[in-house]
């Protein structure tokens, strides 16, 4: 179903697989909000079957979900928004207790840390009023490798602004 879109790209480094993928948005309605929890589905148990292959995954992209409260601007006033239903949000729970990592939050607990703004209005990235919806993620065998984590805001090419992960492989 989701390799129609072409969401997924994968490339091998050694034993070590990197995962670049475009989660769904559900922003355009009921239909592509249930294509989101589908392709969500979906690809949980493909990641879950990798794994079983490629011990050592990294999972980067923009995932189209602000997992918790301190990923988001306003969650009480995001409450029902595409991006932070309480099924995605869940969904993030679930894939970090499979055995995945946050690797942002590993240094950065932190709030007020975002990776994208809206564009519909042009002052809320000058306000910082923004979702944490890129994320690099490695599994569990991965953890001690990692050594730094960022988000550079200050990087203005998109809504998006670019995340880094620092892997000693």
């Amino acid at each position: 179903m989701s390799d129609d879109e072409g969401r997924v790209l994968q490339l091998d480094f050694g034993d070590t697989r990197l995962i670049n993928a475009y989660f769904p948005s559900g922003t355009s309605g009921d239909v592509r909000q249930t294509f989101k929890y589908e392709w969500l589905d979906e690809f949980f148990v493909y990641q879950d079957e990798l794994r079983k292959k490629y011990p050592k995954l990294i999972l980067c992209g923009d995932y189209n979900i602000a997992h918790k409260e301190i990923d988001i601007h306003d969650p009480k006033g995001n409450k029902n928004s595409s991006g932070f239903l309480p099924d995605e949000r869940n969904w993030m729970d679930k894939f970090l207790y499979n055995g995945w990592i946050d690797t942002f939050r590993e240094f950065h607990p932190e709030p007020h840390r975002y990776s994208w703004w809206s564009q519909r209005f042009p002052t809320v990235r000058l306000q910082n009023k923004g979702w944490r919806i890129d994320y690099i993620n490695v599994t569990e065998p991965l953890k001690k490798n990692i050594t730094d984590a960022e988000i550079y805001p200050d990087v203005k090419h998109s809504d998006h602004c670019p995340v880094y992960l620092d892997l000693k492989l």
